[in-house]
């Protein structure tokens, strides 16, 4: 029988087919754990993002443990918690929301499910000049997360620069001591230019995501000295993952920082270590049973 139970909730914007609950509950049972999390979906229930506020006090009077919060609230929710993590203070964004002793405090595993998906899938990345495509709140994030790890230059391409322009900051604040580090900042026409000298490309835009499909670059912006990521992990793997294993690069699809992203605040809300390798296969077994289903559809 199991000794302990949790309550966790994802909110935000069209989270009803999220493969985060699943994912969490299938882990929460191989540790003898009765663990249910449940979304509450924004826009099914026709609520703004100002009312994650609410929805937290709400879940704290239930007896929720944890909330994961995800887009459009990640920045919105810091004016409501009572303590806030340095590295998600440093990068005003929140995706975790932990409750302790009746307190709402806020955490960023976005930035450390990059690193670890960093470090497993791509231990000997060269991180002399990297190029990230977008600059929202997961690519504040990998950005965050990039420059920790030791990029030289970091080169940020987002269709609104000035959205860029607000993390050099940040980035230069979280950057190891004594390392040099160039930040350069550009709209999506200075792809072409800047990456034939990378060598290493991160895509934290969702252009690749079944609701918005396509490639964040020409395919002919690839080389095969680039490594190649992504955050979009719906489907499994994106065009331009393909594009770029089919030239030799390597890769690092968006499983990688989901299920580091999840593994992370399973540790943080249970006080256990997870076991990646195991939830990495429930997340490839959800997407499999997700795009079998939809081939059927198609059939249908």
């Amino acid at each position: 029988m199991a000794e302990q139970s949790y309550l966790l909730g994802l909110i935000g914007e069209g989270v009803r087919p999220s493969l985060t609950p699943p994912m969490h509950e299938q882990e929460g049972a191989a540790h003898n754990l009765r663990l249910v999390y449940r979304p509450i979906d924004l826009t099914e229930l026709d609520l703004p993002a100002s009312d994650v506020g609410r929805l937290l006090r709400n879940g704290r009077e239930l007896g929720f443990d944890a909330f994961n919060i995800t887009h459009p609230c990640k920045r919105v929710v810091l004016e409501y918690l009572d303590d806030v993590d340095p590295a998600a203070q440093r990068l005003g964004a929140c995706n975790t929301v932990l409750i302790r002793g009746g307190k709402l405090i806020g955490y960023n595993t976005d930035r450390s499910g990059f690193t670890s998906g960093l470090d497993r899938e791509l231990p000997h990345a060269d991180l002399e000049d990297v190029v990230l495509l977008g600059a929202g709140g997961a690519g504040s994030a990998v950005a965050d997360a990039l420059v920790g790890a030791g990029v030289s230059r970091l080169s940020i391409i987002d269709p609104e620069p000035d959205r860029a322009e607000a993390l050099i900051d940040q980035l230069h604040s979280a950057a190891p001591a004594q390392h040099p580090l160039e930040i350069r900042v550009g709209a999506p026409e200075h792809s072409a230019q800047w990456l034939p000298q990378a060598t290493g490309l991160v895509n934290a835009s969702p252009i690749g995501m079944f609701s918005h499909p396509g490639m964040p670059v020409e395919p002919e912006a690839l080389h095969p000295g680039l490594w190649v990521g992504d955050i979009v992990y719906r489907p499994a793997e994106t065009a331009f993952i393909q594009a770029a294993r089919s030239l030799g690069c390597a890769v690092m699809p968006g499983k990688a920082m989901a299920v580091g992203q999840a593994a992370d605040t399973f540790q943080l809300v249970t006080g256990l270590q997870p076991d990646r390798d195991r939830m990495r296969g429930h997340l490839d077994a959800l997407i499999d049973e997700e795009e079998l289903q939809g081939r059927f559809k198609e059939q249908a």
